[in-house]
Parts: structure tokens; sequence; C-alpha cells
């Protein structure tokens, strides 16, 4: 794809990936006025891009010219962490007959948590992502476990950024956050209450894989059952136990499928 030469410094593909990137906070379609903006373009630049990227059918343009992400994209985005998805649905699916709530199962993407695989449960719970969604490992029930569990530099690197607040109740304070990650080593899992989403609360067990954290299990719940959320610990290491078992002969990257360093 022809990225022009009207911007330089900037490579085709960081083009190509900033005009992906702008769908991601947007929850509807985009003007390519909006892509241009949104990615930083010329106009021209971005019309050229975009058409491009229609054609191969990564966008898709609608009938009122405004574009949406292509199902080309999302046919490609199922190959990340595919064989630990097909590995453990099974089994996210009886933590959920088990429990009849809300079961995910995530992995460490860069400075986030990755959600790739839920089973949703018909209780009326704030919903902070989605499969193939994104959150702040600090915020998050899944991320602080596997923060927890993750080689010192990781949690060393994690500590010193700027920790978003996604709620009023979201942990930011690094000293105290560090103490949190020792707590969730030493007793084996991780809660929230209300920190990514009002209404909702967490809890989660680490899935090791070989002697290291590979994933996360958690479950979603109304805030009303925070207080009894721990009563599913012994469901959730199970669950975690089984799928450890059924993932051991496969190689953690192969099985991961996803990068692990910090995003851009």
């Amino acid at each position: 794809m022809a990225g022009g030469s009207r911007d330089p410094g900037r490579t085709v593909t960081s083009k190509v990936l900033s005009i992906l990137e702008a769908f991601e906070t947007s929850r509807g379609a985009l003007s390519l006025t909006d892509i241009a903006d949104k990615s930083g373009l010329p106009l021209s630049t971005a019309h050229r891009l975009v058409n491009e990227l229609t054609d191969w059918g990564f966008l898709s343009r609608e009938p009122n010219g405004r574009y949406q992400l292509g199902i080309r994209l999302w046919e490609l985005a199922q190959n990340t962490g595919r064989q630990l998805r097909d590995a453990a649905h099974p089994y996210i699916q009886d933590l959920f007959s088990l429990t009849g709530e809300t079961a995910h199962l995530a992995i460490r993407a860069g400075n986030e948590v990755l959600y790739i695989d839920r089973v949703y449960g018909s209780k009326r719970v704030p919903r902070a992502s989605r499969v193939g969604g994104r959150l702040p490992m600090h915020a998050t029930a899944v991320g602080k476990v596997i923060l927890a569990f993750e080689d010192d530099w990781v949690r060393d690197a994690y500590l010193h950024r700027d920790l978003e607040r996604a709620t009023a109740h979201t942990h930011i304070d690094p000293q105290k956050f560090s103490a949190e990650l020792a707590d969730i080593h030493a007793q084996g899992y991780a809660t929230t209450l209300e920190e990514v989403r009002l209404g909702s609360c967490s809890i989660a067990v680490p899935v090791f894989h070989t002697g290291r954290i590979g994933a996360a299990i958690g479950l979603v719940l109304p805030t009303a059952q925070a207080s009894t959320m721990t009563r599913y610990l012994p469901v959730l290491k199970g669950i975690s136990a089984q799928i450890e078992k059924a993932t051991a002969r496969i190689p953690l990257e192969t099985l991961i499928g996803v990068h692990k360093g910090p995003r851009g």
C-alpha cells in the first residue's frame, strides 16, 4: 500500500496502524475527516489509505459514506490466543455453569489485559469489556493476579507508569498497589470492587503454564455480591488447574500467540 510522501518521518506501516487505531476508542462509524483527525494524517493520505484498506476488507464503507472496521480484520483477530481459547473454552463454560456468573479468560498484552474468551451470565452487570477488548491491568482482577505473578521487572516497570483512574475506586497509588500485589501473590487470588465500572466487582485466579504465569480466569458479579464472592474460589482454582493440565504440552508463546511487551 502506498503511503505518500507528504508526511516525512512516518512509515507507511505507522500510518496504516494509526488509521486502524482511530477505531479503537470509537463506538460507531467514522467519517473520512474523523479518521484523518484521529490518525494525524493529511486528508489526502487518509483517503488513499482508507480506500486501500477497504479494498482489502480491513475497513468497510457504509451507505452514508462512513467507515467501520471490516470483517477481515475480525477474522484475523480470532487467531490471537486461539490455541489457548480453544483449549480453555470448555472449562470457561464449566466455570459459568457451576457459578451462574459471567466468566472470562484473559492474558497480558503489554501493559493491558486482553480478554480472549467470555461466557455471559443473565445478571445485569455493567460490562467493562468484551472478547478482544483491553483494560488496564491495575483496575481488573485478572490483570492484578497476572501482574502479581509476573517477573519482578514486569511489575516494577508497570508500577513506574502513571496509573489511570477508571473510577473513584481505582487503586492508583504505586506504593499501595505494590503492597496489594504482594498480598495477591501470597493469597493466590485478586478482587476488585467498582474499580473499572460502577456496579460491578470481580474475582480472579492465575492460570499457570509449566511454572510460569500464562493467563487468568475470573468472574464478574454485581457489587451487591462483593462480600460473598470468595465462595467461588474453590471452583475457580479447580478450573484453573484443569486448564493448566489441558495446555501443558503446548509451548507458552504458541499458546498465547500475542506479544507481551509494552504497546506503542
